[in-house]
C-alpha cells in the first residue's frame, strides 16, 4: 500500500515546493492537492452539515501551478489533483496541461477527476450543474484523444472540434492514470468505462468496504478485474489504517495538513510518519 499526502496549498500558507521537498524527503510517494477556482459569495449548495466553506477552499492555489513547483523541487515523487474538476476546465487546455506536467515531472502525474458539487461554482463557468456528468465523460475522453492521437478529433454533445495537433503527449503510455472521484449512481460504471481507478472520498471503512464490493462487482459485470482504489483518509489513525489495510487499497493518502507554515507542515508530515510506522505501513525509505 502507497501513503501520500493529500492537503491544499493556499497563498497563506508554506510554499508548494518547500512542501513537496518536505514530503518527499520523508518518504512519501505522492503530493495530490484539490481544485476550487472561486468560491461564490452567494449561494444555495450546502456544505457538509451546513458548516461554512473552509479559507482554503477560495485561496488555493492553481493545481497545476502547484505541482509543477512540486515537480521541479522534487526527483520522485508522484503528484496528482484531488480532484481537478472537469466541467470548469476546457478539454484542449486540459489535456495539454497535464500532458505537459506529466513531461516536465519525468511521467510522475496522475490526474484525479470529478463533477464538482457546488452549483454556482459551476455555473459561473458557463456550465449547467444538470449535465455536468455527461460534460465530463466527454471532456475526458477529447483529452484522451488529444493525448494519444497524431491528429486528434472529436464531434459529441457538448465538445466538438475537428482533427488537431497538440504536443507535448504525455510521457506515461498510453497516458497517465486517470482516477474517477465521488460515489453517486453511475460513479462506478463511470470508473470502469472512463478511468483507471476510484479516487474515493473520505468516508468510514465499512463504506469503503461496501463501495469496493460495489465496484468489484461492476467490473465483473463486463469481465474486467477491480480497479486500483485510492482513499481520502482526512482524519488518520492507527486504528482506522489498521482497518484499511486488509481492503487492498492502492494507495492512502492522509490529510489535510496544517501547513501554515513550514515548520508546522514538517511537525505534521514527521506525526503521521510515525502513525505510519506504527500500524505497519511506513513510507518508503529515501
Amino acid at each position: 500500500m502507497n501513503i501520500g499526502i493529500f492537503t491544499a496549498v493556499t497563498d497563506e500558507q508554506v510554499r508548494p515546493a518547500a512542501l513537496a521537498r518536505a514530503i518527499e524527503e520523508r518518504g512519501f510517494e505522492s503530493l495530490f492537492v484539490p481544485e476550487h477556482s472561486h468560491i461564490p459569495v452567494r449561494r444555495e449548495t450546502p456544505y457538509v452539515d451546513g458548516a461554512e466553506i473552509p479559507r482554503d477552499y477560495y485561496r488555493n492555489l492553481d493545481p497545476f501551478v502547484t505541482l509543477t513547483a512540486a515537480a521541479t523541487a522534487t526527483t520522485h515523487l508522484r503528484i496528482g489533483t484531488a480532484i481537478a474538476l472537469v466541467p470548469q476546465r476546457d478539454p484542449i487546455l486540459l489535456a495539454k496541461e497535464a500532458a505537459s506536467l506529466d513531461l516536465i515531472s519525468d511521467g510522475r502525474f496522475e490526474l484525479g477527476v470529478g463533477t464538482g458539487w457546488l452549483r454556482e461554482e459551476i455555473r459561473n463557468h458557463g456550465t449547467d450543474p444538470v449535465t455536468r456528468v455527461a460534460l465530463t465523460r466527454e471532456r475526458l475522453a477529447a483529452v484522451k484523444a488529444l493525448w494519444t492521437s497524431e491528429q486528434a478529433e472529436f464531434h459529441g454533445r457538448f465538445v466538438d472540434f475537428d482533427p488537431v495537433y497538440q504536443w507535448p503527449k504525455p510521457v506515461q503510455r498510453p497516458h497517465p492514470p486517470v482516477w474517477v472521484g465521488g460515489w453517486g449512481p453511475t460513479t462506478f460504471r463511470r470508473i470502469i468505462a472512463d478511468g483507471d481507478g476510484w479516487l474515493a472520498p473520505p468516508i468510514a471503512v465499512d463504506d469503503l468496504l461496501r463501495g469496493v464490493g460495489e465496484l468489484a462487482a461492476a467490473a465483473d459485470q463486463v469481465g474486467l478485474p477491480t480497479p486500483p482504489v485510492t482513499l481520502l483518509l482526512t482524519e488518520p489513525t492507527e486504528a482506522a489504517v489498521e482497518k484499511l489495510l486488509p481492503l487492498g487499497i492502492y494507495r492512502i493518502l492522509f490529510g489535510p495538513l496544517p501547513v501554515s507554515d513550514a515548520d508546522t507542515a514538517v511537525r505534521a508530515l514527521d506525526s503521521l510518519c510515525i502513525l505510519a510506522r506504527r500500524a505497519g505501513m511506513a513510507p518508503a525509505t529515501v
